[in-house]
């Protein structure tokens, strides 16, 4: 008996051992948790000439005993390929031969007499691919997502699941889930360690109406000319006194003024408790023995109107990530009517809602208000049905849409700063946590010049795709909305098909899409990551989703200027999970960056941020712990930057001492054995880059990358700097 007759009889013994192992373990196993009905056998590794190789399918449900068919023998040298799987139904084994040097494939099943059936369609199938050289076709693991927490999304999230062939969990599911869709806030499941979640941990606090106010003031103050899309605004009721005194200013200067002011309050949704006013007096500053927490607004008097109603714009935006920045805009959005003919604000109008809020959920209620099946009538359309309502009138839509492209770039950069620190305390670096994603509603309002206005931003903006509706005299009921369908689902669908985990991060630059005007039927191309579509795929529309970052890094990476600031606060926060910059961290954030001098001792330190930290105390409610937040040690760097580099102007100012901080901590960083700063973390690398600039040099250079990058943008002009936005 040869060698190779007895390696080939032993394969054969242990594949019959395997094969009743699996018969007698299958029993009380879930494979749908550990394994998906769906996974293919294990592929088979190449093995030397004259071994038999094998390979088992998932153990089966129940406990049924699998019974393998008789012994292979290997004649004239050949080598058989076994593979088995098993079926606990009917207890059979199917198992495809593979004889090399012949380049044929048996293939069948094997009952429990150990006759085997032939199965000649995979038989020629299987001939087919291996004559073509293509490998066998693997189906993979359908993408798991949780719907659980979902909440009014839940229809479109349904339909899109659907359309996808993805695994619906309806009520969550014990093992881990690829995708948890929460409702409204990524702390709705506190155990989720692993998957992405549609919601970044700090979102749903940043984009309040007075935190949003205060991220587009603090930018504003450096780049005053590219953030004039956001209204002037006065935080309520801190700042009641300042906003009193300069309307009354303004009226002296001028008897002919008389603004119209618009109050919204701080955690208000859906227009509930907005009013205009057109004299401070007439401010509801207190709910019963509280005071209110709101903005108060310039009210937009000169709006864009269709068929006499004022109207603004949902768009639907998706940050993909935060690190590195990755931002895609719907291209199709909707549009909302107000339902009474627009009249310039008067005293005898202001408490007309249905003439001057946009909001749907308030103008829903009006008795002027259509519900059309239709994408270009009625009190909501599309988007595209509105600009191309424009373009036949002549206005450039190339140019609006750029615009509104940068106005949305420019907010999410104001408030990333801000979301970093909350990401940092909820999923600190090396902490098990989730990725995370998000879709944010952008409310946008067109000016009659064709000027973009930024109203608001909804961390979770409604995807319900169907209204109410008096169906007979005081009965409603919720009916399907043809319009809401057709924008909302395509934006949900396509998230998940960004977000999918089974497609790679693209490694190269994305492609650059086509040039040119706004088309909302114009094929967009696809990512690097999309392109490799599974086959489930190959029906669906192209994506809906055009990323405008870092596609447009070039134009607007300039304005990231307090993202370096607040990369410096994370340094420094010290105890994983803090938001809060206490005293010692900051003497250390001081001394680390050589800041301190004969006039700026670190006695007036403290004394420099007792005062920073003190001015700020009772402007945030969310303090997980005292300290200097954000916001504060923002404002203290300017002050710094101020001190330091008088001669400059402010922007300029803040850019110098960013330069000398970066230049300290990377000279004292050195070696990656060198002990850093104890109240300090390491930055991650991608942060570095970011910061400093994409060359991988010294420290030198890469200062002068990023200085060079900020001064060639403020020679140009704003209109220069929108143009160059492609649709």
């Amino acid at each position: 008996m040869s060698d190779q007759y007895i390696q080939v009889k032993v394969q054969l013994e242990q594949m019959k051992t395997l094969g009743e192992e699996a018969g007698r373990g299958g029993g009380d196993v879930d494979t749908e948790e550990q394994l998906p009905a769906s996974s293919p056998a294990a592929s088979v590794s190449p093995d030397p000439p004259g071994i038999i190789s094998t390979s088992l399918g998932p153990r089966p449900r129940g406990k049924g005993r699998m019974k393998p068919g008789k012994d292979a023998q290997n004649t004239g040298g050949s080598v058989v390929s076994a593979h088995v799987g098993t079926n606990s139904n009917r207890q059979e084994t199917e198992r495809s031969l593979h004889i090399e040097g012949t380049e044929k494939i048996l293939q069948g099943k094997s009952e429990t007499n150990g006759n085997c059936v032939a199965n000649n369609a995979s038989k020629n199938n299987q001939e087919t691919r291996r004559e073509d050289g293509l490998k066998p076709a693997r189906r993979r693991r359908p993408v798991t997502v949780d719907t659980s927490k979902a909440k009014t999304s839940l229809e479109a999230l349904k339909i899109s699941i659907k359309q996808l062939k993805w695994k619906e969990f309806p009520l969550g599911r014990r093992a881990a889930c690829d995708i948890y869709w929460h409702g409204v806030s990524f702390h709705e499941n506190e155990n989720i360690v692993s998957g992405q979640v549609n919601k970044f941990p700090g979102m749903v606090e940043m984009l309040r109406k007075i935190n949003l106010s205060r991220a587009m003031r603090t930018i504003q103050e450096l780049f005053p000319d590219e953030y004039d899309f956001y209204p002037r605004s006065w935080i309520l009721p801190e700042e009641y006194q300042q906003f009193s005194t300069q309307i009354r200013m303004v009226k002296e200067n001028d008897a002919t003024l008389n603004p119209t002011f618009i109050v919204k309050p701080d955690g208000g949704s859906q227009g509930d408790g907005i009013y205009l006013i057109r004299d401070p007096s007439d401010l509801k500053l207190m709910v019963g023995a509280q005071a209110k927490q709101g903005v108060v607004q310039e009210y937009i008097q000169r709006p864009l109107l269709i068929d006499k109603l004022k109207f603004d714009i949902r768009l639907y935006v998706l940050i993909k990530s935060l690190e590195p920045l990755e931002i895609y805009i719907a291209k199709e959005g909707l549009t909302r009517f107000c339902t009474e003919p627009y009249q310039e604000p008067s005293q005898k109008n202001l408490s007309h809602v249905f003439m001057h809020l946009t909001n749907y959920s308030l103008n829903v209620h009006s008795g002027n208000f259509v519900h059309s099946d239709s994408q270009s009538t009625g009190s909501k359309r599309t988007l595209s049905s509105v600009l191309y309502r424009l373009a036949a009138k002549g206005v450039e839509i190339k140019k609006v849409w750029s615009d509104i492209i940068a106005l949305v770039i420019k907010t999410i950069i104001a408030v990333v700063p801000e979301l970093r620190v909350y990401h940092q305390a909820d999923i600190p670096p090396g902490k098990p946590g989730p990725t995370c994603f998000q879709i944010l509603g952008f409310d946008i309002l067109l000016m009659k010049n064709l000027k973009p206005i930024l109203l608001e931003v909804n961390s979770s903006p409604s995807m319900r795709i169907e209204h109410e509706k008096e169906v007979s005299s005081g009965v409603f009921e919720f009916v399907p909305s043809p319009v809401d369908e057709e924008v909302k689902v395509g934006v949900i669908r396509d998230t998940l098909r960004l977000m999918d985990p089974g497609h790679k991060r693209p490694s190269g630059k994305s492609s650059q899409l086509r040039a040119g005007g706004f088309d909302h039927k114009e094929e967009i191309p696809i990512e690097t990551e999309t392109q490799d579509r599974g086959s489930d795929e190959g029906a669906l529309p192209s994506l809906c989703l055009k990323q405008v970052y870092p596609k447009y890094t070039k134009q607007f990476n300039y304005l990231r200027l307090v993202e370096r600031i607040a990369s410096l606060f994370i340094r420094f926060l010290g105890v994983k999970g803090n938001m809060r910059l206490g005293p010692t961290a900051f003497r250390t954030f001081i001394r680390t960056c050589k800041l301190s001098n004969s006039n700026f001792t670190m006695a007036s330190v403290d004394i420099f941020y007792i005062d920073s930290t003190r001015r700020w105390s009772g402007a945030t409610t969310d303090s997980r712990e005292a300290g200097m937040g954000l916001q504060a040690f923002v404002e203290a760097f300017y002050s710094l930057a101020g001190r330091r580099f008088k001669s400059l102007v402010q922007r300029e100012q803040v850019l110098s001492l960013l330069e000398l901080c970066e230049a300290q901590l990377e000279s004292q960083s050195g070696g990656e054995d060198r002990r850093s700063v104890s109240c300090s973390r390491a930055l991650p690398r991608a942060v570095k880059t970011q910061t400093l600039g994409p060359n991988n040099g010294s420290p030198a250079p890469l200062r002068r990358a990023a200085s060079q990058d900020y001064r060639l943008h403020p020679r140009l002009k704003h209109r220069s700097l929108r143009a160059n936005v492609e649709n």
